[in-house]
């Protein structure tokens, strides 16, 4: 091969390169806006106090962990949550867990999956993703989310509400284990069984390959 074909072969993989690096962070943007808009589409569900709401704006983040690798996951956690801190009544405290949250969720699906990429991985990656985020839920919500809470509802008050659905429960430490956790873990589970749907006709259009 002489230098003139060498330059052109660098060329073109600088070229190529480029393209993909454009495209990554293209697509990083847009599922963090998605992921951001996303956490205004919540709702309430039966088995939790009312002020608790489900959303899947980890959704974007883990199609994104499946299609670019886990470090994509992450920024469209760590992204979503930098533009909700402009509307934040928690003073960053609630995206702080937010962002934890959804990191320990989609990067190591997104890293599990990277390694072997079949739909057995990704459900390996998504289950273990999700009993990860239901454990770390537990610390974060009891020393990250509730005491900020307390500024605004009397710790009884929110105790009395998870009493309302099950009267066994003593305290917050039981409240956060029997109620928030398992919630998590369904949140988690939510996002990857909609990944599994979409995931297939959406990673060619992210990809640039159709």
């Amino acid at each position: 091969m002489d230098i003139s074909q060498k330059t052109t072969n660098m060329g073109e993989k600088r070229g190529t390169k480029k393209r993909v690096n454009v495209r990554y962070l293209t697509m990083t943007a847009m599922l963090s806006a998605v992921a951001y808009i996303m956490m205004f589409l919540d709702f309430s569900v039966p088995f939790m106090p009312s002020f608790i709401k489900m959303d899947l704006s980890e959704l974007p983040a883990l199609i994104g962990s499946f299609t670019f690798g886990p470090v994509c996951g992450v920024l469209i956690c760590l992204i979503k949550n930098l533009l909700h801190l402009f509307i934040s009544t928690t003073g960053g405290v609630g995206e702080l867990s937010n962002f934890i949250l959804g990191a320990v969720f989609v990067w190591p699906a997104g890293l599990i999956y990277k390694r072997k990429k079949s739909k057995q991985m990704a459900l390996i990656g998504s289950l273990s993703g999700a009993v990860i985020m239901g454990l770390i839920s537990v610390v974060s919500n009891y020393f990250l989310v509730y005491p900020v809470y307390y500024n605004f509802m009397d710790k009884e008050l929110i105790l009395a509400s998870y009493q309302l659905i099950v009267p066994s429960v003593k305290n917050i430490f039981q409240c956060v284990v029997y109620f928030n956790m398992p919630f998590t873990v369904l949140k988690g589970l939510f996002s990857a069984l909609i990944t599994f749907v979409v995931y297939k006709p959406l990673s060619p259009i992210l990809k640039g390959t159709r």
